[in-house]
């Protein structure tokens, strides 16, 4: 069966038919791409026990990219977007996307700048890593599949577009989910030391200053992924299999040059590119967040302690709630989907 007429079958496997009718999205074919391979395998049952997404990875014009995402629910229902972190990949939306449509969203959970399917339409474009550049693609793809509204969830980098967006462009913001609350980097201050302990879990942001260290994620970016893992959610118990799902995202072309410019931008070893300078002044002044926010924070997170929320209470004016997840770790949607979907749910009411 060709790559069109799988993706045909799978939707109609899955309920999603009313997909085909929406809106231009397809661009020229693009129902599926040549990209939907084995991790992405579309089939809506487990294959030799092993987890599949339950519908279609599409691909779509954005701002500066071709962004690919996965999509599933009625078009109709209110949207949810599931923004992963580093160095992760959708799959931590996995089991946390067929919760939220069988509660009645639509999902989409594109993969970030630099990760899986995910390209520059121009060679030439900035492969930037700042915040300002990953809240504005996740407006620009917003724009592309005209959604004027939405509810933003994610994590670590996922999290803080979620939360760039939800501060910049509060108008598109239905509610927030954001895992360790307030995200917004601090850059001016970003030369003020932590505590010591924290300071260690951070080891990674400071090799990737160095030219070995960007030569070592070049070489080795499974095995830093790896250790990452182990280290961010102690007490995740994650196989192999899971592990190598998430892999091929790191394949990526630009994963190295964006995932540098990233943590050389946040501690001031690199400045931004000029196309964010209005969106990096406007970040600066730490702008507060107005929109109805739930934060989570998992207590066995070995990259940011669980705290009870009191000390970013200012940064949020709209209602907030916050809830620490117990026996979970730093990602937070892929330890513990039931309690990130129930967030989403609880946002959605607010």
């Amino acid at each position: 069966m060709n790559t069109e007429l799988h993706a045909l079958a799978a939707f109609s496997s899955v309920g999603d038919a009313d997909l085909m009718n929406r809106r231009s999205l397809v661009l020229g074919g693009l129902v599926a791409v040549a990209a939907v391979a084995s991790p992405f395998e579309v089939v809506a049952t487990e294959k030799s026990g092993e987890k599949m997404w339950p519908g279609v990875l599409r691909q779509i014009d954005a701002g500066v990219l071709n962004i690919g995402f996965y999509e599933s629910g009625s078009t109709d229902a209110p949207t949810v977007f599931l923004l992963h972190g580093f160095p992760y990949d959708i799959h931590s939306y996995l089991e946390v996307a067929p919760l939220l449509v069988q509660r009645g969203f639509h999902v989409v959970i594109p993969h970030l700048r630099g990760h899986g399917t995910t390209t520059f339409l121009d060679p030439s474009t900035s492969r930037s890593g700042q915040q300002a550049a990953i809240g504005k693609d996740l407006v620009d793809l917003m724009d592309a599949l005209e959604i004027d509204q939405a509810i933003f969830a994610g994590y670590d980098w996922g999290g803080r577009a979620a939360c760039v967006a939800a501060a910049l462009w509060p108008e598109r913001c239905k509610g927030l989910v954001s895992v360790n609350s307030y995200l917004i980097q601090d850059i001016a201050r970003s030369s003020e030391p932590a505590p010591a302990n924290v300071e260690r879990g951070f080891w990674y942001q400071f090799y990737l200053q160095t030219e070995r260290g960007r030569r070592g994620l070049e070489r080795h970016r499974a095995d830093i992924a790896r250790i990452m893992w182990r280290d961010n959610s102690p007490t995740w118990a994650f196989d192999d299999a899971t592990f190598a799902r998430s892999t091929t995202s790191f394949e990526n072309p630009d994963y190295v040059d964006v995932v540098v410019h990233s943590y050389r931008h946040r501690l001031g070893g690199a400045a931004g590119y000029p196309e964010y300078a209005a969106l990096e002044l406007a970040l600066a002044a730490q702008p507060q967040i107005r929109v109805p926010t739930v934060t989570l924070d998992g207590d066995s997170d070995g990259v940011v302690a669980a705290t009870d929320g009191t000390a970013t209470a200012s940064r949020f004016s709209g209602r907030r709630v916050h809830h620490v997840i117990r026996g979970v770790g730093h990602n937070l949607p892929q330890e513990a989907p039931s309690e990130f979907a129930d967030a989403i749910v609880e946002v959605s009411r607010m």
